[in-house]
């Protein structure tokens, strides 16, 4: 019998031939073995996406933006030279007998006669004012290189003196060149040899929610600082005043910011910084509101030629129209601005515009609300003539208007009403009693008094109080309850479901709207 070996290689021996190649393949041909490298891996590291940096702008616009010192005079309490202020019925210290303690004590430890030199009237302003103090401080930016600069009117408003800090860290005197307090604008002049870096304005009706901003300006005293943001929302009412067309930017704004630009990436002001919504702290919070550029633009030109601002005025005192007071006048829809009371001699009553009009648009251009008109009248020149489209008794009527000059003392011209106390007022007895009134006639023979008010009812729900006067109901003058009933019936037979009431009370007059269809 033969036995057959296996041709088959052992483990054994294919680990010991591995082991002999192994070592060959590290052996140099000097016979000495080669050294082994470490592998190591690559540090991570990520492209970073294309994000707009800000440096540009900053380094081109930051000359431009200034810091803005002001100083007020204080009104000096104490015409003696002791630095005191107390008052003894009108006596000094040294109108104190000598052997009273107070003078005593102050003889030996107040100022001496040399601590007062700077206490006494040499220091106090023209014709006895006081001293000049820091009262304020803010931003600013030129917008010339002859030194003209634009701030906010609060940050200045009280001052006497100004002084600009550029962010080289130069002080320079400026002077008040004008103001205006119902956009919080204002110009100072700066006049030096130099020619200074000034910015340009954007045309902000080309700014979308969403933009890119950066605010710079002079937070809390710390000097040229730099935020970015984007616009939050245009057209914001923030109820400032009649005029408020804010832009909302969330860049970080804060106290000491007045007054500052709000560039785009083009290096253009957009808006002028000057208000916050802030908790009580006083931090911000990403909500800020600043002046459009082109309200500013035509603000501060005004300023620099007359050192004021003409404005157009209606003189009309008006309030929103609700949908219960369109439904009243039969308007397809709440819009434009309802006539309260027009002022007399003004040049809306000289135009024949009565109280209960609505102003549904100026030179074809359509008012959406009482704010609308109000800045719609204040951009007319004044001696201009307008066609203003009313809605009258149920129908649309023009009348031709010379716009006036709005009084620099008065308020203005086309003011909204705050107080849109909804929609109340009476009927004949039954009919008034399901409105929640009673009423009894005027004394003065001026529409009715308001008798009592039922505080469940559609007039006490809409602000109605007793001792008011209902003078008018659908524009119609009424001096007893049957005149209401009568105007209401004919309201109703013409489909409408509300009538308009005009209230009277001491703090002037409204319409409210009251449903009719009851009962």
């Amino acid at each position: 019998m033969f036995t057959t070996k296996s041709l088959r290689p052992s483990l054994k021996t294919v680990l010991k031939a591995s082991t002999v190649a192994g070592l060959a393949a590290v052996m140099l041909t000097s016979g000495l073995p080669a050294s082994i490298s470490q592998s190591l891996a690559e540090p991570v590291k990520v492209e970073a996406p294309s994000v707009p940096s800000f440096a540009n702008v900053v380094d081109a616009v930051s000359p431009a933006v200034v810091s803005v010192r002001v100083q007020s005079r204080v009104k000096p309490v104490s015409e003696d030279g002791n630095g005191f202020t107390f008052d003894f019925n009108g006596r000094g210290f040294d109108d104190l007998p000598d052997d009273h303690p107070l003078k005593r004590f102050f003889k030996e430890f107040g100022p001496r006669g040399d601590d007062r030199a700077d206490r006494g009237p040499n220091r106090r302003g023209p014709h006895g004012e006081g001293r000049l103090r820091p009262t304020a401080q803010g931003s600013g930016f030129f917008i010339s290189e002859d030194g003209y600069l634009v701030t906010n009117n609060h940050v200045v408003s009280d001052g006497s003196a100004f002084t600009v800090i550029l962010n080289d860290g130069t002080e320079l005197d400026a002077k008040l060149v004008g103001k205006d307090s119902r956009t919080d604008l204002a110009v100072l002049k700066v006049d030096d040899k130099r020619k200074f870096t000034y910015v340009g304005w954007a045309d902000d009706s080309k700014v979308r929610v969403g933009d890119w901003v950066v605010a710079v300006g002079n937070p809390f005293g710390l000097g040229g600082t730099v935020t970015s943001g984007i616009v939050s929302a245009r057209g914001r009412d923030i109820g400032s005043g009649p005029y408020d067309d804010y832009l909302q930017v969330d860049a970080a704004v804060n106290r000491g910011n007045s007054g500052g630009p709000t560039f785009n990436l083009s290096g253009e002001v957009v808006g002028i910084n000057t208000a916050i919504f802030s908790p009580r702290g006083g931090g911000n919070v990403g909500i800020a509101f600043a002046i459009p550029s082109t309200v500013a633009k035509d603000v501060v030109a005004d300023l620099i030629k007359d050192g004021s601002v003409s404005r157009g005025w209606l003189g009309v005192q008006i309030q929103p129209v609700t949908k219960d007071i369109a439904e009243s006048l039969g308007l397809s829809e709440a819009s434009g601005a309802l006539v309260v009371e027009p002022q007399a001699g003004s040049p809306g009553e000289k135009a024949g515009i009565k109280k209960g009009d609505v102003v549904t648009a100026l030179n074809g251009d359509t008012v959406k609300d009482p704010r609308d008109l109000a800045r719609k009248v204040a951009a007319i020149r004044p001696g201009t003539t307008v066609d203003l489209a009313l809605w009258r008794d149920g129908k649309a009527e023009t009348v031709k208007l010379e716009i006036g000059t709005l009084p620099k003392d008065d308020k203005e011209a086309a003011k909204g009403q705050d107080d849109q106390s909804e929609e109340a007022q009476p009927s004949s007895e039954q009919a008034l009693a399901d409105l929640g009134v009673t009423v009894v006639p005027s004394d003065d023979g001026k529409g009715v008094t308001i008798a009592s008010v039922d505080e469940d009812s559609d007039a006490g729900d809409r602000g109605l109080k007793q001792g008011e006067k209902i003078v008018s109901v659908n524009n119609q003058e009424v001096k007893s309850a049957d005149d209401i009933l009568k105007v209401i019936n004919t309201a109703k037979k013409d489909g409408r479901s509300k009538a308009l009431f005009q209230i009277e009370a001491d703090n002037g007059s409204r319409f409210v709207a009251l449903p009719i269809d009851k009962g």
